[in-house]
């Protein structure tokens, strides 16, 4: 039921992706109620899928694919919530398709190595880690859809996409509110991650931790600089993607190395 789950999971998010690429290529609006009210039923399988793959009785498993997955949940579901109030729902236009990737992944790479297993006390410090990492990953796709906003405006093209996008103030400011939640979660995880382990500067949490708090002081400064300096268009979303691609090492970084290329968990 667990790999039945996953696989339709993988095949509604595809199904999602075009019947969404071909309202874009048709320039019309989503029909919001419509999008919402799919991914609740893909969510909840997917949701079940998840579930399988990375709770056992003895802790977390959540190796690269299963964490992968899980966390695109995660952003979903973020993202169905924020859009009963926000218009965040075409971000759903790019998270489609990675999700589906990410499903499928899980399917094809899961291991249950014991070894992979977290307690549940440490399971905490991932939880709100995952939480961070999923709100500022929403925080970046924002910026890739307000570059693009930016650039068609620029140069007076107003099709396409950029048709159905919000104003671009209000693009803006969907944005720096996902940067707050996102920066108030990472602070947490990674003060819980002091907390729970013994040593964050460990060698194989040296690096981690290192591209951790880097993408934690980028993140300050741009919310530093937006309060005092006023810094908004393509500087803010700049440094989104910079904090952005530090974070992704931190998280990813280290369990693509450890797991699929040395072996190692």
């Amino acid at each position: 039921m667990i790999q039945i789950a996953n696989i339709l999971a993988t095949l509604l998010y595809a199904l999602a992706s075009l019947l969404l690429f071909i309202r874009l290529r048709q320039q019309q609006p989503l029909n919001k109620r419509g999008v919402l009210t799919g991914t609740l039923l893909i969510l909840l399988i997917h949701g079940y899928g998840v579930y399988g793959l990375s709770i056992t009785p003895s802790g977390f498993q959540l190796g690269f694919f299963a964490a992968s997955s899980l966390i695109f949940w995660v952003i979903n579901l973020l993202v169905l919530l924020s859009s009963l109030k926000k218009a965040l729902h075409n971000l759903f236009i790019l998270l489609f398709p990675l999700s589906a990737l990410a499903v499928l992944g899980s399917l094809l790479g899961h291991s249950a190595k014991p070894e992979s297993l977290l307690g549940y006390p440490l399971a905490s410090h991932v939880i709100l880690s995952i939480l961070a990492y999923s709100l500022l990953t929403i925080a970046s796709l924002q910026a890739l859809l307000l570059a693009y906003q930016h650039h068609q405006l620029k140069h007076k093209q107003s099709v396409g996409l950029v048709r159905l996008l919000p104003p671009l103030q209000t693009m803006e400011s969907l944005l720096f509110e996902l940067l707050w939640a996102g920066f108030a979660l990472l602070t947490l995880a990674i003060s819980s991650g002091f907390y729970f382990l013994d040593d964050l500067f460990a060698q194989h949490l040296a690096h981690k931790t290192v591209f951790a708090l880097a993408a934690w002081v980028i993140y300050a400064l741009l919310l530093w600089g937006r309060h005092q300096l006023g810094w908004r268009g393509y500087t803010a979303i700049r440094w989104t993607l910079v904090g952005f691609v530090l974070l992704m090492l931190a998280y990813f970084g280290s369990k693509l190395v450890l797991e699929l290329i040395l072996g190692r968990v």
